[in-house]
C-alpha cells in the first residue's frame, strides 16, 4: 500500500498540473480568439493567483521532509514569483495588459505542467522517460524566458507607476525607504538569485538524465 504522504503528494501534484493546463488553455483561447496578447492577466490571472498561493504547501513539504528539496530553494522561487504576481501585477492595472505578462505567464504554465506532472508520475511509481527528459530540458528556454523578458521586464517597467502612486506607503512609512527603493533592490539582486536557481537545475538535470541514461545502457 502506498503511503499517506505519497497519496497525498500525488492529489496535490495532480491538481497542480490539471490548473495549470486549464490556465494554459484559457492563455491560448484568448490569444487565438483575440489576435492579441493583451488579456493574459483577465483570462488566466485568478486561477495563476490560486495556484502560486498553494504553492506555498512545497515549502512546507521540504520543512517536514516528505519531499527531499528542502525549504530555501523553494522558498526563494515561491517567494519571487508570489511578490511579482500579487504584490505588482494584481495591484497595478496599467501593466496587467503588457506582453511582459503574457510572456510570464506562457513559461510558467508551461514549466508547472511538466514539473507537476513529472511529479505525479514518480508518485505513482513509474515515469515515462520522456517526461523527465521534458522536465530537465524544458526549463533551459522556460526559465529565462519567464524571468528576464517577463518577471523583471515587467517589474522595471512598472517603477514609474510605483513612484507616482507611492505605493505601499503606508506599510513602508516606517522605514527608511520606499516600496519603490525596495522593488529596485529587488530588481538589481534578482539576475543573481535567478541564476543561483538556474544553475541549481543544471546540476539536477546532469544528475536525473545520467541516471537515465545508465538505465538505458544496461
Amino acid at each position: 500500500m502506498p503511503r499517506i504522504s505519497t497519496l497525498y503528494l500525488l492529489a496535490y501534484n495532480s491538481l497542480q498540473a490539471i490548473g495549470w493546463t486549464l490556465s494554459l488553455i484559457a492563455i491560448l483561447i484568448n490569444l487565438f480568439s483575440t489576435h492579441s496578447v493583451n488579456g493574459a492577466y483577465a483570462s488566466a490571472g485568478k486561477i495563476i493567483s490560486f495556484l502560486q498561493c498553494g504553492a506555498f504547501l512545497e515549502v512546507i513539504h521540504g520543512a517536514i521532509g516528505i519531499v527531499p528539496s528542502g525549504v530555501l530553494l523553494p522558498l526563494m522561487q515561491w517567494g519571487g514569483r508570489t511578490h511579482f504576481l500579487l504584490a505588482v501585477v494584481a495591484k497595478l492595472d496599467e501593466v496587467q495588459e503588457l506582453p511582459s505578462v503574457f510572456i510570464t505567464f506562457l513559461a510558467w504554465s508551461m514549466s508547472e505542467i511538466i514539473r507537476y506532472s513529472h511529479y505525479a508520475f514518480i508518485c505513482m511509481g513509474s515515469c515515462p522517460s520522456w517526461i523527465t527528459y521534458l522536465r530537465y530540458t524544458a526549463f533551459i528556454v522556460l526559465y529565462p524566458l519567464g524571468v528576464g523578458p517577463g518577471e523583471m521586464w515587467l517589474m522595471y517597467q512598472a517603477l514609474p507607476i510605483i513612484k507616482k502612486r507611492n505605493l505601499y506607503a503606508d506599510t513602508f512609512s516606517g522605514l527608511p525607504f520606499s516600496y519603490y527603493d525596495f522593488l529596485k533592490v529587488v530588481l538589481l539582486f534578482y539576475p543573481f538569485l535567478w541564476l543561483k536557481l538556474y544553475l541549481h537545475l543544471f546540476k539536477q538535470r546532469k544528475a536525473k538524465l545520467y541516471k537515465i541514461h545508465e538505465k538505458k545502457r544496461k
